[in-house]
């Protein structure tokens, strides 16, 4: 199933079939030179942080975090392995975020960093055909983030075609690998092939400056911030914490993995009519999406106020668009159901999202540390994205590069942290994929949620009232 531009699988449903396994990872010496890295004065990112923190407190309960950003794409021929060798060491040794690795202690995170890329090195190893579960252990053996080769590279042969594999732990990446690192790839290997030289590429900005400028900015913020009130107000309206889904999901000790579930939303009529009647609302396509996001939780559970949390690309210039790494904040939504009306719904969740928009480069977790009368949330927050393949930059990449390549991305299968929900559009047609606890309870919620939102798409998408609740229905 597409969303965005990629085909979603699960990883553990990839079978590498009769084709011929390479990987890529790091030498013995490589490995050395890292274990002796000195600390370094960069503190990671928020999100850096708080994925590492969330890696330990899950493995601490016994749980497998989900942590892994995996990608392929598919080139013709034959590939070269000496060329795609230099390919991936000159991308590694390109990207500054590679060169670190992070110590956990005490409940801080310490970054190590190489000071010298060139010792990076990363070799090929050659496994020839492998079964579906040897390859699936292949994928789940990268190392951890507290390890420092957590990332590795792979092509898998076959007769006429191969597919070139990204698996990067998320501590240093973020979803936009998939576009910058495919035009990367691609074109320093068909340089290479066809000119003996590889390209000329845009400099990157360097992950660590991003992580400098981000402590820089949050050092200056108090507890009187306008930004961090804001936070605040949020925050007591979700009883001192961020929002959590509002239907339940089971034991969130319990071991279970993960799973996703894809489900088409509206094809490309039903798509132009309900951006239609967004625009008619005086909102956009994006506010239309949390609006019937919070008119499906009120169908299921009779509540009308809608909170979650929505994930923004933080670069903002064109070097960082070039640059691998975490560069995400998070936008909280806040969407009061008016009963009766779409239209009133999408102009409110329009507002919000506008209105919130620049929260994004306050961390929740900054927020913390200012106040600590609130607090984490125990369960994580419903995360909901909007992604259209229509829009830069994905749009440019798609169209001169993704298109026919059998682009995909994977679902690791282990534990996540929160819900993620993600809407997706790509030539006009709409689709939903959420990834959540694989337990009978999340299942059965996730799939009534799912349900409800594909019945307000419909309706808003043929004029319908979609502002009732089941619960009314059937009393």
């Amino acid at each position: 199933m597409l969303v965005g531009a990629l085909e979603i699988v699960r990883a553990d449903e990839w079978n590498p079939g009769g084709g011929a396994v390479t990987s890529w990872h790091a030498s013995a010496g490589s490995k050395a030179k890292a274990m002796a890295a000195p600390v370094s004065t960069v503190p990671a990112s928020y999100m850096q942080a708080q994925h590492i923190r969330g890696f330990h407190e899950f493995k601490a309960k016994g749980m497998e975090y989900s942590r892994l950003v995996i990608v392929s794409w598919d080139q013709p021929g034959e590939c070269d392995i000496r060329a795609m060798n230099h390919v991936v060491n000159a991308h590694l040794r390109r990207h500054d975020t590679y060169r670190s690795w992070f110590e956990f202690k005490d409940g801080r995170t310490i970054r190590r960093t190489m000071q010298n890329p060139n010792d990076i090195k990363f070799v090929p190893m050659r496994h020839g055909e492998m079964s579906q579960a040897a390859f699936h252990e292949l994928i789940q053996s990268t190392p951890t983030p507290d390890e420092w080769e957590c990332f590795s590279f792979g092509v898998i042969q076959y007769e006429d075609h191969f597919t070139f594999y990204v698996i990067v732990d998320h501590v240093h990446t973020d979803p936009v690998l998939m576009a910058m690192l495919f035009v990367e790839i691609h074109q320093t290997y068909m340089a290479l092939l066809e000119c003996g030289a590889p390209p000329t590429l845009p400099t990157p900005s360097g992950y660590d400056e991003y992580c400098v400028q981000q402590h820089r900015y949050t050092s200056s913020l108090t507890a009187e911030s306008p930004e961090v009130r804001r936070w605040i107000d949020f925050a007591v309206t979700n009883d001192g914490t961020l929002p959590e889904f509002s239907l339940p999901l089971g034991d969130p000790s319990a071991a279970c993995g993960g799973d996703i579930i894809v489900a088409p939303l509206m094809n490309a009529e039903q798509t132009a009519r309900f951006e239609t009647a967004c625009v008619a609302a005086g909102s956009r396509f994006v506010g239309g999406v949390f609006a019937a996001a919070a008119i499906a939780q009120y169908r299921i559970t009779g509540v009308d106020d809608y909170y979650g949390m929505t994930p923004k690309d933080m670069r903002t210039r064109p070097e960082e668009f070039v640059t691998n790494g975490w560069f995400t904040g998070m936008i909280p939504v806040g969407v009061p159901v008016t009963r009766g009306s779409f239209a009133e719904t999408a102009r409110a969740a329009q507002k919000s999202f506008d209105g919130n928009i620049d929260l994004a480069k306050v961390p929740f977790d900054r927020v913390l540390e200012l106040v600590p009368w609130l607090h984490r949330t125990h369960r994580g927050f419903p995360m909901l994205a909007y992604l259209d393949a229509g829009l830069p930059p994905l749009s440019a990449v798609v169209a001169s590069h993704l298109d026919g390549v059998n682009a995909r991305t994977y679902c690791d299968g282990m534990s996540p942290a929160h819900i993620c929900m993600w809407v997706g559009r790509i030539h006009d047609e709409t689709s939903i994929t959420v990834f959540f606890p694989d337990n009978p309870v999340a299942r059965d919620s996730v799939t009534k949620y799912v349900a409800a939102m594909q019945e307000v798409y419909a309706g808003v998408a043929e004029g319908r009232d979609v502002v009732q609740t089941t619960m009314r229905e059937s009393a």
